[in-house]
């Protein structure tokens, strides 16, 4: 009785499944052939805008190239600002006729400041004028609007950025030269555009699902998430789900270009898109270090250590100002001569400002506050002076993806201590150690132990370290950079 209760159960869930089976797939492509004909209709939409652009652009009847790179934070003075500005440099002396584009947030600064920024910061002049879009939504790729969920907050939002950008320009080439992965499904196929990207840093890492996976603590992964293996268990599902998403947009990119071995396997891994991605060390100035003498004798009695980096929390600029104090305390000990810290960087907003404020506080902490200066959006001049005069450059990023600060310390002839990992062991401090071109280090510890190393050697020994470093870093001039940018991007132009 109970065997036949439960058949005629099944019997009838079965019934009822047929029932809404077919009226539910028609409801569902109904509901798809809307979503294709709302897209179709915004694309078209997009081309009309695309065609207005052209017409009020063209010059001599003729339609004239519009080049777009997705920069929101231009005016930053970080790696990533050289990297678009000696893109744009590059591809104005190939494609001179072309018209450039910069969507920017940068809603505060007119042209004019964001194109002498550039040349305060980093000695670049353009050779032709630049259109800057201004975006007003930069805010919702802002971390502070998502302390929850903050890539896919970051991500969705860079959509909504985008179509802000797209709506205003609709270019032939985009480039997007920041990360922002998630717009380029959007210039492809809504803009018909041919898409570029160059990838920094991956927005998401095999290193990031790790963290979690092992529950360490780290300035992605909170104290009390690693506490708790159900959060983590949650947490690493929602890493793997995004991990799988960013894939997914990442290889919309006609052209992918990483800048470092580190990226390179990362990208790999993610996007899988082999066949178009390529390594472009990002451009160092390392020209313009070049004619710091190295066998000048210093003008500031003791040694200076010099940190180049903006005030981001990945940075971990708390590592350097713990292993300085340590160093001070073995200084009493060894008698060494006197030292200082100077950490030089950009503040990009309040929450870099508020970092640096924390900074102090902790050199407060420790009681090395004499000894320790920050040094906030410099201009070029004044970094090259530092530079000139540092004994030691400092960099303590984990996983840092490149490390173009590294590179700059090495040109001007400081002896560089970086972070054990990423692209500073992968591709520029090679080989490391007293006969190789720097040091390489990754606790408070090794840190302090490593900068009494240096300082102990001789000046004889110091300098044929110097030597060395300065003659690997002509791999990452603005020259290599533009012969391999233009190479890599030639398909975009076809």
């Amino acid at each position: 009785m109970a065997a036949a209760e439960k058949s005629w159960i099944f019997r009838e869930w079965l019934r009822l499944f047929y029932s809404l089976f077919f009226p539910g797939l028609i409801v569902c492509g109904i509901l798809c052939l809307c979503l294709v004909l709302i897209l179709w209709g915004i694309r078209v939409r997009v081309q009309l805008q695309k065609k207005k652009n052209s017409a009020s652009t063209g010059k001599k009847g003729k339609d004239q190239m519009v080049i777009a790179f997705f920069h929101p934070y231009c005016s930053a003075g970080g790696g990533g600002e050289r990297v678009l500005w000696c893109a744009i440099r590059a591809l104005q002396k190939k494609y001179p006729t072309a018209s450039y584009v910069v969507y920017t947030g940068d809603v505060n600064v007119s042209s004019e400041q964001i194109l002498e920024g550039a040349f305060r910061r980093f000695n670049i002049r353009l050779m032709h004028p630049v259109r800057f879009v201004f975006l007003r939504k930069r805010y919702l790729v802002e971390d502070s609007l998502y302390p929850h969920f903050t890539l896919l907050g970051q991500s969705l939002g860079s959509i909504f950025l985008g179509w802000e950008a797209l709506m205003q320009c609709v270019p032939d080439v985009y480039i997007d030269s920041m990360g922002y992965a998630f717009t380029l499904p959007l210039f492809k196929y809504l803009g018909g555009c041919r898409v570029g990207s160059y990838v920094h840093y991956p927005t998401i890492s095999t290193d990031m699902l790790s963290v979690v996976k092992n529950q360490n603590v780290e300035f992605n992964n909170a104290a009390f998430i690693t506490k708790n293996p159900l959060l983590s268990k949650v947490k690493l599902i929602y890493y793997h789900l995004f991990a799988f998403i960013y894939g997914c947009v990442g290889s919309c990119s006609d052209v992918v270009m990483v800048n470092s071995s580190w990226t390179l396997n990362h990208i790999l891994s993610l996007w899988k898109v082999g066949h178009c991605t390529h390594i472009v060390y990002p451009p160092c100035d390392v020209k313009t270090f070049l004619d710091i003498p190295l066998l000048e004798k210093k003008k500031t009695p003791g040694h200076l250590l010099v940190s180049v980096g903006q005030f981001r929390p990945e940075k971990n600029h708390p590592l350097q100002i713990r292993a300085f104090a340590k160093l001070l305390n073995k200084k009493k000990a060894d008698s060494l001569p006197s030292l200082k810290l100077v950490l030089i960087g950009g503040c990009r907003n309040q929450e870099d400002e508020l970092r640096v404020n924390q900074l102090r506080r902790l050199s407060e902490e420790l009681g090395v506050q004499e000894d320790v200066e920050f040094k906030i959006n410099i201009p070029f001049n004044e970094l090259k002076h530092y530079l000139s005069e540092g004994t030691i450059g400092l960099h303590t990023m984990w996983n840092e993806h490149f490390g173009i600060g590294v590179v700059e310390c090495m040109a001007a002839g400081t002896i560089i201590l970086a972070h054990d990992s990423g692209g500073p062991k992968l591709d520029i401090v090679v080989p490391p150690g007293a006969e190789g071109t720097g040091f390489l280090a990754h606790t408070e510890d090794g840190y302090a132990e490593a900068m009494a190393h240096i300082l102990s050697l001789s000046e004889e020994k110091r300098l044929q370290i110097r030597h060395r470093a300065r003659a690997s870093v002509s791999r990452f001039s603005d020259q290599e950079f533009e012969v391999t940018f233009l190479s890599s991007v030639e398909k975009l132009f076809k």
